[in-house]
């Protein structure tokens, strides 16, 4: 009992200090309502996105309650989905941490992208295999693995696949079957 007063209390004081600055809200009667696909998986929920009309901006996200196939429900993805498209938090810029540095650099996606691209020819050279222990041809390597993203859609997906497939990766898995 005095631990939920004393709870109370402080969650009194709190809402307080949240009432003198309210948080921004969000009129969707205003808003421009627009119905789309998600576009994570091949399930085709549909969504209603709900943009400023003077800016444009996608201001919320949500399922579509009239759409046959979602009925207004969606997944942790699709919920995510205004998260992914409009986080300021997201980060945007590329960190490195070379090896035994205590310190972050910042790095160009120019930068990033040729040391990959160097680092993924360079171990399926040293590791690429074209035959087994029995001499049957394999053209492999186990040194590297690919792990899909649930923030992939279905094309996307099937193009990292192929490309992991050419390079001769056999350790390829998606997130969704984890």
């Amino acid at each position: 009992m005095m631990g939920s007063v004393a709870l109370g209390g402080a969650a009194g004081k709190a809402s307080q200090a949240e009432a003198s600055s309210p948080p921004p809200m969000v009129d969707l009667q205003t808003a421009r309502k627009t119905t789309s696909i998600c576009p994570y998986c091949a399930v085709g929920c549909g969504l209603l996105v709900y943009t400023d009309r003077a800016s444009g901006e996608i201001i919320h996200i949500e399922g579509d309650p009239e759409h046959p196939i979602n009925q207004g429900t969606l997944c942790a993805k699709g919920s995510g989905l205004y998260q992914m498209a409009v986080n300021p938090a997201r980060m945007t810029k590329v960190l490195h941490r070379a090896p035994h540095s205590g310190k972050w650099e910042e790095k160009s996606w120019d930068w990033a992208l040729e040391r990959i691209a160097e680092l993924v020819q360079k171990t399926r050279d040293n590791t690429f295999e074209t035959t087994n222990a029995q001499g049957q041809r394999v053209n492999r390597t186990t040194a590297m693995a690919h792990l899909g993203s649930a923030a992939l859609d279905n094309e996307e997906c099937w193009l990292l696949q192929a490309m992991m497939r050419s390079l001769g990766l056999v350790n390829i898995e998606h997130q969704a079957r984890i």
